[in-house]
Order: structure tokens, then C-alpha cells, then sequence
């Protein structure tokens, strides 16, 4: 009788931190052994000469959701997982959005059941807060925190959206005291605003125009902000899809000060400039997201980042909209570029193009791409040992991958529904073979081996990436809590915030 469910055989194993050609045996859904000559098992895979990494883990992505500007997103959770797996992601964490006036619960009440009966792999929420009222920030989101969603997003700019500082900080504040982990859209909206206002009043209103209306001073600004309430309030905090130099050098000091502050980037903006917003006619409209697409010289600062440890997450961001009345195009034939859905499509070509250009290049080594993937996104939202690494008792959410294959990126290749994708005709090399989810065969050769509903909803830990940053030896109350940080050390010096007094 075999001793394993599926042996997968010869391939080179690499995880965040080693590699080494063995075998990996799998039985009852997880990874069971690791070494040479293992027993058979009831299915057989032979990976001579392909690598064999831990499944991807899609940490930012807008599955089922509808935009800022009232537009449905192109993509079900059934497109949109089918796509993230054939580009060899077995994970996808996307958004429960709360708007206006909605209870917390209720959102994520409405994104669980409309992921139940359609996700092919596991999936997680991330919690959007729009309305922090004191319903919410004292009894929904610790509730919520405690039932496994363990991080959430803010915004600093969207009308529908955006909080101000006095609110972030209200945020901030109870996730230090529960343990979550804060995510940032960091961009200054007045900026925004201001010269939206401007540029559409002289008329200016091409899809190129909507870079010129995100200043790159305006991210590393709102980075800046961010950065210092999170200071003031004692929390790590996660700056999202960062695009310019300028708010990559703002984390970069925090981080070298010493302070917990996380940053992921994006395949837009390594891939992409604000040239392709100025493509003939409408054609732009395909490139229109937010923060916007930069230059050369931010996509050498970006690479520099996930070199050097500035960036421990590389996600897509993927808000797929369709190129028509339904999507981009919702305000009509000719919109200005305040009327156009934000947002791109690019889930299924993640891995796909940070191996082609990340690893194939020389910028980064296969265990720097295994981590900025899957292993960093484990961790730093409470899914770590479960997911990202092959290893005893993990999940067999696996990854066999032909680093040879060469592919002329097509719309035809892929699996979302936007329509297009902006990538296209960009030759990569690199590509998923077959694809495990759970231990169970999720693609293989091109063909879909999994159906609706076969996906779980991830309860998932407090992140050790959320507890405080450890300024404060104890817990105090916010008003020490405040003081503490706030006066200097010559200022301090003779106060005692420890005190019971």
C-alpha cells in the first residue's frame, strides 16, 4: 500500500531560505516528508529538472467589488481564483469593503457568501474601514479581529473612502490594542483633488492626465503621515502598492530608524510607465490606476526596494475592470480621466513575470522570490507555518515550474475576465506546469483540475508582524501612551510614564 497520496520527484525545492533537490511526500492534504527515494505514492510526479516552490499567496487583490466610482470589478471569485491558479497562486486574500453607513459585519457577511459557493482555492478578507464609527471601533472590529480577520485596510485619499488623520489614528488605536495589522493607501488627496480640479477646468482630461493629478511628492508625502501617526500611535502598519522613489525612501529611514514599517509594490509599476496612459485614443483608459503608473527612474528605486529589504511583499493590486460600458468605459464613450475605473488586472501573470524579470535577470535569487511571493505574505498576515513554505505539516499547497518555457504574454492565455491585459506581448520566461492546493492536483498541462466552492475560508492568526513596535516597555494608558512618544528624551527626562500614579 503507499505510503503517500502523491509524491512529487526530483525537482529542485527552494523555500525563502534553502534550496535542495528531494522529494516531497503528501498525504491527507499536507506535506508529510522531504528526502531521497521515497516510497511510491498513489500519484507520481516527476519535477526532474523544474523547481518546486510553495504555492503563491496573492496578498492584495479586489475580487467582486465595486469601486469608488460605483463600478463592478470584471472578475467573480470564481474567474478570479481560477485565474490566480493557473499563474500558480493557491492563495488569494482580497477585501471586504465597508461603505458608508454599513455595518463591518455585514460586509464581510456579504463578500463571505458571495466566495463560499465559487473560490476553486483558500481565500482570506482583509477588512476596508470607511465609516470608523464607535460601533465599529468598539465592538465590530475587535469582534472581527478575534474571528480571524486580522487586518484591514485605510485610505488617505477617494471621497468614499478616505479617513482623515484624527480617524487613522483612531484605527491605529485599536489595532495595537487587539493586534492587527494596518494596511495604507498613501497618497495626499487635497493634492489630488486640487490639481484634478485644475487640470479638468483647463481642459486637460486624456487618460494621461491622470498621472500628472497623483503627484509622486503627494505618495511620499502621505507615506510620510502615515508613518509618523503610526509612530505616534506605537503599531506597525503595511504602506501598499508604493510607486515612486520618493515614498520608498520615506520607509526606507522609518525602517532604518527602527521602526516597524512594512511596503509592498506592484508588477505595474516594474513593468509599466505613465507612457502607456498616453497610448493612441482611449487605449490609455487599460492603464488608469491609482497610485498611477510612474517612470524608469521609480521602477529602478522599486527594484533597488525589493533588493534590499525595503519591500517584504510584491502583490498585484488586481481591481480588473472590462474595456466598455460595464467598466473602464461606465461614464460613456469618451470620459475624462476623472470618470475612468481605476484599477488593473494582472493576478495570473504575478509570479510569472517577477521570475522572468526578477530572478532570470540576476536582480533577485530564487529564495529572495519564493519570500517576496508567498513565504512574507504568511507571515505577515497570520497564515505562516499553514501556508508559504514546503515543509512538514505545511499545507500541500505546492508549485512545480518549468524555469525554461518561454511565452509570449496574450490575452488568450489567460483566465480573468477584464478582456485584456496590459502586459501583453511581453516575452517572459518561466512558467507553472502543475499546480497543488491542498495536496490535490489544482492545473496541470493547461487544464483545471478543480471545481466551485472547492476553496476555504482562512481564519488567520494576529500577525507577529502587528504587535507594537516596542517603544513602550508596558501597556499604558493612551494619554501616557501619547506623552511617551511625543517628548523627547531631554524632555522626559524626571517624568516617570510607568508610574501607577
Amino acid at each position: 500500500m503507499p505510503n503517500f497520496d502523491t509524491v512529487i520527484r526530483g525537482g529542485t525545492v527552494a523555500t525563502a531560505s534553502d534550496t535542495v533537490v528531494c522529494d516531497v511526500g503528501i498525504r491527507g492534504g499536507q506535506i508529510v516528508a522531504l528526502g531521497e527515494r521515497l516510497d511510491r505514492g498513489d500519484q507520481e510526479i516527476d519535477a526532474t529538472g523544474l523547481l518546486v516552490f510553495p504555492g503563491g499567496i496573492e496578498g492584495h487583490c479586489h475580487i467582486e467589488q465595486r469601486g469608488s466610482l460605483g463600478v463592478m470589478s470584471a472578475d467573480d471569485f470564481y474567474s478570479a481564483t481560477v485565474a490566480a491558479v493557473f499563474g500558480g497562486t493557491t492563495t488569494v486574500l482580497s477585501f471586504a469593503a465597508q461603505h458608508k453607513g454599513q455595518s463591518l459585519r455585514e460586509a464581510v457577511e456579504d463578500y463571505r457568501a458571495l466566495a463560499l459557493p465559487k473560490s476553486v482555492i483558500d481565500y482570506g478578507f482583509h477588512l476596508i474601514i470607511s465609516d470608523p464609527t464607535p460601533q465599529v471601533l468598539g465592538q465590530e472590529l475587535p469582534a472581527l479581529i478575534n474571528d480571524g480577520f486580522t487586518s484591514f485596510k485605510v485610505y488617505m485619499t477617494y471621497d468614499l473612502l478616505k479617513l482623515d488623520d484624527f480617524e487613522i489614528l483612531q484605527v491605529f488605536e485599536v489595532a495595537r490594542r487587539e493586534g492587527a495589522l494596518v494596511m495604507v493607501h498613501a497618497e495626499n488627496h487635497d493634492m489630488i483633488r486640487w490639481l484634478r480640479e485644475r487640470l479638468v477646468g483647463l481642459g486637460h482630461v486624456a487618460p494621461r492626465y491622470h498621472a500628472v493629478s497623483h503627484p509622486r511628492v503627494g505618495e511620499g508625502e502621505a507615506a510620510n503621515r502615515a508613518i509618523s501617526l503610526a509612530k505616534l500611535m506605537d503599531v506597525p502598519i503595511l504602506i501598499v502598492h508604493v510607486s515612486t522613489e520618493e515614498a520608498t525612501r520615506e520607509i526606507r529611514a522609518a525602517q532604518s530608524g527602527g521602526l516597524k514599517i512594512f511596503a509592498e509594490t506592484c508588477p505595474q509599476y516594474l513593468f509599466l510607465t505613465a507612457d502607456d496612459l498616453d497610448r493612441e485614443g482611449l487605449e490609455g483608459a487599460k492603464f488608469c490606476c491609482s497610485p498611477p503608473l510612474r517612470d524608469e527612474h521609480a521602477q529602478e528605486a522599486l527594484w533597488r526596494g525589493l533588493q534590499n529589504g525595503t519591500f517584504q511583499i510584491f502583490s498585484t493590486d488586481h481591481a480588473p475592470y472590462s474595456f466598455d460600458e460595464s467598466g473602464k468605459l461606465s461614464a460613456g464613450p469618451n470620459p475624462n480621466f476623472t470618470q475612468i475605473a481605476n484599477g488593473l488586472p494582472g493576478i495570473e501573470l504575478r509570479l510569472v513575470l517577477l521570475y522572468s524579470e526578477g530572478v532570470v535577470t540576476g536582480r533577485i535569487d530564487l529564495n529572495r522570490f519564493v519570500e517576496l511571493t508567498s513565504t512574507n505574505v504568511a507571515k505577515m498576515y497570520g497564515l505562516y507555518p499553514q501556508k508559504g513554505t514546503i515543509a512538514v505539516g505545511a499545507d500541500a499547497d505546492i508549485v512545480v515550474w518549468d524555469p525554461e518555457r518561454k511565452t509570449t504574454i496574450t490575452y488568450d492565455l489567460l483566465h480573468d475576465r477584464s478582456g485584456y491585459t496590459p502586459y501583453e506581448g511581453m516575452q517572459v520566461t518561466g512558467w507553472p506546469v502543475t499546480v497543488l492546493s491542498r495536496g490535490r492536483l489544482a492545473v496541470d498541462n493547461g487544464k483545471l483540475h478543480l471545481n466551485r466552492g472547492d476553496g476555504s475560508l482562512l481564519s488567520r492568526a494576529k500577525s507577529p508582524a502587528a504587535q507594537p513596535l516596542g517603544v513602550l516597555e508596558r501597556e499604558m494608558d493612551p494619554v501616557r501612551n501619547f506623552g511617551a512618544t511625543l517628548l523627547s528624551s531631554d524632555d522626559a527626562s524626571g517624568l516617570d510614564f510607568t508610574s501607577e500614579d
